[in-house]
C-alpha cells in the first residue's frame, strides 16, 4: 500500500472538530428529498472554503465537485447522500432538528460530513496522487431518484469507479464492513387492488367479498418465497397495508394491499414478480373477484466489485481499522444505480448506535467521522493507483 502523509494530532483534532460542526449543522436543518436547497448551499460554502472546484451541472439540489491530483489519470467518484426523512426527532440532543417533522434519521448528515472530510484530506495532499476525484453530493436517495438524475445529467461521464458508504449502527467505531458481491437488496413495492361486489354483511352470498380474497392473497404470497426461491437464495415479501371497508355491517366493493419485496439477485427478483402476479390473479379468480397488480420498481441490489472490495479491505487495514465481512442488509440503496454504469464499492462504516436507521431516536457516534474521512480519502487514492497500474499509466 502507498504511504500517506500523516496528519499530526493537532491537525487531526481540528479536522474532527470541523466535521462534527458540519454534521451537527446539517442535523439541525434537515431537508427532505429534492428540497435540499439550504443543505446544498452549505456544502458549497464548506467546499469553496477549501478551494475545491464546484462543477457546473444542471442540479436544483445537490452538487458535484472535483479535485485533481498532480498528474493525469483516471477519475474516481465519491458519493454522499444529503436528504433527510419525514420523522419527528426524539433524540433529545442539544443539536436536534429545528425543523418540525424532519430528521436525519438515516445518518445522511454523517455521510455528507465524512465525504467533505475526505475531500479536505485529498485537497491537502493532492500533490501526492494522480488522477481526479469527483465528489457527488446526491439528493433524493430516500426516494430512490437522486442517483438516476445524476446519471442522466452526466455525473458519471469519464468515471471509472464509484465509492460510497452507509453508517452501520451494529458495527463498532473503527470498523469498516466490506464485502464483494451482494450487500444490499433490490427494494420494490407493490399495490394490489381487489375488486368484488359489495353487499350487506348479513347476506354475503349476494356479493363477492374482496376482504376474503385479500386475506387469502396475503397467505398465499408467503409460499412464493418458501416454494419458488431456492434455499440458498433470499427474498422477503411483506404486506404492510391492507385497507377495505368503512362500516361494520357492509361488505365493501374493494380491498387494497400494499407492501414491499426485497431480493439480492436479479433472477430471483424476476421470479418473485412472475409468481407474485400468478398468485394474485389465481386467488382472485378462485373467489370470483378480479385483481390488478401495480409493481413499483425501486433500486436494484447493491453488488460490489470484487477487485474494489479487495482494495477497500487492504486500505482499511493499512490505516489501522478493522475490516470485516458484514451481513448483507435487506434495505435498499440507490447507489446500486451507479453500479449498473461503472464498477462500484459500497461499504458499511461502524457508528455504534443503539437505534436502527429511520428510528426517531437514531444517532451516530461522531468519533466515526474522522475514520470515514480518512478511509475514503485513502481509498480514492488507492483505487486511482490501481486503475493507473491496470492501464499501464
Amino acid at each position: 500500500m502507498a504511504h500517506y502523509t500523516e496528519i499530526n494530532e493537532t491537525e487531526g483534532s481540528l479536522l474532527e472538530q470541523k466535521l462534527v460542526a458540519i454534521r451537527r449543522h446539517l442535523h439541525q436543518y434537515p431537508e427532505l428529498s429534492n428540497e435540499e436547497i439550504k443543505t446544498t448551499a452549505s456544502i458549497r460554502t464548506w467546499l469553496e472554503e477549501a478551494d475545491i472546484r464546484i462543477l457546473d451541472y444542471p442540479l436544483r439540489t445537490g452538487l458535484i465537485a472535483e479535485i485533481r491530483g498532480a498528474g493525469e489519470g483516471p477519475v474516481v467518484a465519491l458519493r454522499a447522500d444529503i436528504d433527510a426523512l419525514p420523522v419527528e426527532e426524539e433524540t433529545g440532543l442539544p443539536f436536534a432538528s429545528k425543523v418540525p417533522g424532519n430528521m436525519h434519521a438515516c445518518g445522511h448528515d454523517f455521510h455528507t460530513a465524512a465525504i467533505i472530510g475526505a475531500a479536505y484530506l485529498l485537497k491537502r495532499r493532492q500533490a501526492e496522487w494522480n488522477g481526479t476525484v469527483r465528489l457527488l453530493f446526491q439528493p433524493a436517495e430516500e426516494k430512490a431518484k437522486g442517483a438516476q438524475e445524476l446519471i442522466r445529467i452526466g455525473a458519471l461521464d469519464g468515471v471509472s469507479a464509484v465509492l460510497g458508504m452507509h453508517n452501520k449502527p451494529e458495527l463498532p467505531v473503527g470498523t469498516i464492513g466490506i464485502k464483494e458481491g451482494p450487500l444490499m437488496a433490490a427494494a420494490d413495492g407493490f399495490v394490489v387492488e381487489v375488486d368484488g361486489i359489495g353487499s350487506h354483511a348479513a347476506v354475503p352470498e349476494a356479493g363477492l367479498d374482496p376482504i376474503v380474497t385479500a386475506a387469502h392473497i396475503v397467505t398465499a404470497l408467503q409460499a412464493v418465497v418458501s416454494r419458488s426461491v431456492g434455499p440458498l437464495q433470499s427474498a422477503v415479501i411483506s404486506v404492510t397495508k391492507l385497507h377495505s371497508g368503512t362500516a361494520w355491517n357492509v361488505i365493501p366493493d374493494k380491498a387494497i394491499l400494499e407492501g414491499t419485496v426485497r431480493t439480492f439477485d436479479e433472477s430471483v427478483r424476476t421470479t418473485v414478480l412472475e409468481r407474485f402476479k400468478q398468485v394474485v390473479d389465481g386467488v382472485a379468480a378462485a373467489y370470483g373477484t378480479t385483481a390488478s397488480l401495480r409493481w413499483i420498481q425501486g433500486p436494484p441490489p447493491v453488488i460490489n466489485d470484487a477487485g474494489l472490495a479487495e482494495v477497500g479491505a487492504e486500505t482499511a487495514r493499512s490505516l489501522g481499522y478493522e475490516a470485516v465481512v458484514p451481513v448483507p442488509s435487506p434495505a435498499g440503496e440507490d447507489f446500486a444505480f451507479y453500479q449498473r454504469e461503472v464498477p462500484g464499492l459500497f461499504v458499511f462504516v461502524g457508528t455504534e448506535s443503539s437505534r436502527e436507521w429511520h428510528h426517531a431516536a437514531f444517532d451516530v457516534d461522531e468519533r466515526a467521522l474522522p475514520v470515514a474521512a480518512n478511509f475514503f480519502a485513502a481509498l480514492a487514492e488507492q483505487v486511482l493507483a490501481k486503475l493507473s497500474r491496470e492501464r499501464g499509466e
